[in-house]
């Protein structure tokens, strides 16, 4: 089960992003319409980003103060990265909705991958078409299924992860992330792309 403060944390990213990307005061309405999740954890949210003099509002418009702008600088920046990379792709839309449930999970070290990926020309092989090796790189994850692939990123599996491969059996794929193993069916590999990953 989801616990109330991880809610609470992807709800003020989203604010913080939501109120970067417009650059100027926006109605209540429009973030709610853009998060979509109870207003309880909205309310929350803006009731905190107000009192850390991250918000102000003025005349009924929520917008970012000076340290609003200097604290959502890294959030902006990590979803244009998502975003400009899934481009390569698929269309702006959903690219951005990709880029929005990606957003919560991936490290720095994991976004400049991803920024680094962006500059390959390949786009990577299924990794059912992978033999054992280490230094791996996840490309992509090729779904338009967003809620498997909310699921699988959940799981720490997602672009600009280094796995190494381990074992491959004709019914699954063993990977190895960090320190973690996951076992893999055929049909959730095949629609991970991957790349040799070599240090710059």
């Amino acid at each position: 089960m989801i616990n109330e403060s991880y809610i609470l944390r992807i709800v003020r990213e989203d604010i913080l992003r939501i109120l970067a990307e417009v650059r100027r005061g926006i109605p209540l309405d429009s973030i709610k319409k853009e998060v979509k999740i109870s207003s309880f954890f909205i309310s929350k949210v803006l009731k905190e980003l107000d009192r850390e003099k991250l918000i102000e509002t003025k005349e009924n418009l929520i917008k970012l103060t000076k340290i609003g702008q200097e604290k959502s600088k890294n959030i902006l920046r990590k979803h244009l990265v998502l975003e400009n990379y899934f481009k390569r792709s698929l269309n702006k839309k959903a690219a951005h909705r990709k880029a929005h449930i990606l957003e919560h999970y991936i490290s720095e070290e994991v976004t400049k991958n991803i920024d680094k990926l962006y500059t390959l020309k390949e786009i990577g092989i299924p990794l059912t078409k992978c033999r054992l090796q280490k230094n791996s790189l996840i490309a992509d994850i090729i779904t338009p299924d967003y809620k498997l692939f909310e699921r699988i990123v959940s799981m720490g599996i997602y672009p600009g992860e280094k796995i190494d491969i381990v074992s491959i059996t004709p019914s699954y794929i063993v990977i190895k992330i960090k320190n973690k193993k996951f076992v893999l069916s055929k049909s959730i590999s095949k629609i991970l792309k991957v790349l040799k990953y070599e240090k710059t």
